[in-house]
């Protein structure tokens, strides 16, 4: 018995596609953050907050909203930033009862750092595209959004 997929060939299947090129992008940002010793998550919560706080506090929850990240999984993530000292959470300036989230100097510098092997890693992975790049780009943006009801 075979298996009953609607593919004549994997190579039909843009689910297996995607699952299959994700999975060596994610190899490879792990091989581009190994030096700075972040994990792909930690990087994307650290660079994320780094840009957001230039426009005032940051709670968790928007942090989560903006990263797209489940907000257990952020929460456990900025306790380990937090532990290596490049987070830290001061009062919330407008609500006593919230706490905001904001990134150490050294949290920002590393950042920084990390987000020049990221962007490198990524023109690398992609650069076979060559042109089409900018295409599928925007054919991701309109995935990453929330499908419609």
């Amino acid at each position: 018995m075979s298996l009953a997929t609607r593919h004549s060939s994997a190579d039909e299947s843009p689910g297996l596609l995607l699952w299959q090129v994700s999975n060596r992008w994610q190899a490879a940002q792990r091989t581009a953050l190994k030096p700075f010793g972040l994990t792909h998550v930690q990087f994307v919560l650290l660079a994320t907050l780094t840009y957001l706080q230039s426009s005032g506090p940051v709670t968790q929850k928007a942090l989560a909203g903006v990263a797209a990240t489940d907000p257990m999984m952020t929460s456990q993530v900025l306790r380990a930033l937090e532990g290596r000292g490049l987070v830290h959470r001061p009062e919330h300036p407008t609500d006593r009862r919230a706490r905001a989230l904001a990134v150490t100097d050294e949290g920002r510098a590393l950042a920084n750092r990390a987000v020049v092997a990221v962007e490198e890693c990524d023109a690398a992975f992609f650069a076979r595209l060559g042109d089409d790049v900018p295409a599928f780009a925007a054919a991701l943006r309109r995935l990453s959004r929330p499908a419609p009801d």
